[in-house]
């Protein structure tokens, strides 16, 4: 998809990219590309706005799942973390595979738990 919209924006701005260097195209794979596809295109169109040469230097914009850290009570990460394991075995309580072995916990303190954190079967 870049050298598509590579293409495109030079056909639009008259002008000519010969080459991406390789370590900007890894870097353009790994981005989580929050905006999708249009994030992808106005990048490159601005890239090639702001290049006064054939060698497309792509400057990736700081992505937000580095850039915030969600701040939480220990509570609620116990709470989900409860609730994803309660999920991933159909909420089975107890015996061979249920959620009170995984969690390496009695049955009745995962009851327990259940109950002071609110956390009841859908």
């Amino acid at each position: 998809m870049t050298w598509a919209f590579v293409r495109e924006f030079e056909k639009k701005m008259a002008r000519r990219v010969d080459n991406i260097p390789t370590d900007t195209m890894k870097a353009l794979q790994k981005y989580t590309w929050p905006g999708n596809i249009r994030e992808l295109k106005n990048l490159i169109e601005r890239s090639l706005i702001t290049s006064n040469s054939k060698t497309l230097n792509v400057t990736l914009p700081v992505s937000p799942s580095n850039n915030k850290k969600t701040i939480t009570t220990l509570e609620a990460m116990e709470r989900r973390h409860i609730q994803d394991v309660l999920e991933k075995t159909n909420w089975r309580i107890s015996g061979k595979g249920s959620a009170a072995e995984v969690l390496g916990l009695k049955r009745t303190t995962l009851q327990s738990k259940m109950k002071k954190l609110g956390i009841q079967r859908p």
